[in-house]
């Protein structure tokens, strides 16, 4: 049986020491992450923050959020084509929310400031390690974690799910809720698409599941056994979104 979170977000492996490019977990913030860095207060404010671009920016239509529990552990699950995905998932979850999010932002000036101090977490997508026992320290606290299950801006069709969200899954007990985001890289636009003002958006929750199988503990097996439960479910909820809504997912899209 396996206990550790995996080291990359696709395959587990040895942790190294180093993320990619050489540098030390000193100067990486999502090797460097620890629970007690993660400010609990910071979504109080930032997900107001979110409503605002949601709401007033953009135009964005919530589909389904009685679907996410208001209380207890919960993993939300989203697909991942636009630049915009992450504060807008954060401004639209009926309730604070932590989300994982690449190191890369952090390093960013004032933006990094601005995501720490909303109480987000960052990963290292080379050795996910940290941000993994961080974020699994927050479910376990009964709080609301956000993972993009594909580890990056793609197609959005979820046809990739890497270890992450299921060795968090396993780990945690956590129920998955399954999010479809729509329409912030139309067809034919590049991942850095952002939207224009009042552009029309889907947000669009399924109903929470189970990915874990008890019977298969919480080794190798039991994440595998997780990561083809989430997958399929996640492809299916945002192929019955596009269709519902009648927004199109991006044209590389395969399902």
């Amino acid at each position: 049986m396996n206990s550790q979170p995996p080291a990359e977000s696709a395959q587990p492996q040895r942790p190294t020491g180093k993320s990619a490019g050489g540098r030390g977990a000193a100067n990486s913030p999502g090797q460097a992450i620890k629970p007690e860095h993660i400010k609990r207060w910071g979504p109080k404010w930032s997900r107001r923050v979110g409503w605002v671009l949601a709401r007033v920016l953009w135009n964005t239509k919530v589909i389904g959020r009685e679907h996410v529990p208001r209380t207890g552990r919960v993993l939300i699950a989203a697909n991942h084509t636009g630049i915009i995905d992450g504060p807008l998932l954060h401004g639209v979850i009926p309730r604070s929310s932590h989300i994982i999010i690449k190191e890369e932002i952090f390093n960013v000036f004032f933006i990094g400031f601005l995501m720490r101090w909303a109480g987000q977490i960052p990963v290292d997508r080379k050795n996910g390690r940290a941000a993994l026992q961080t974020a699994l320290a927050l479910l376990n606290e009964d709080r609301l974690v956000g993972v993009f299950p594909e580890g990056t801006r793609g197609s959005g069709d979820v046809k990739q799910t890497k270890a992450g969200i299921a060795w968090l899954a396993v780990r945690s007990g956590a129920p998955v809720v399954p999010v479809a985001i729509l329409g912030t890289r139309p067809p034919g636009k590049k991942p850095g698409h952002v939207p224009g003002p009042r552009a029309k958006l889907h947000v669009v929750y399924g109903e929470p599941f189970q990915a874990t199988d008890p019977e298969l503990g919480t080794g190798r097996v039991a994440v595998s056994h997780a990561m083809g439960v989430i997958q399929q479910r996640m492809s299916e909820h945002v192929q019955e979104a596009s269709q519902r809504t009648g927004v199109p997912l991006h044209a590389a899209t395969e399902i």
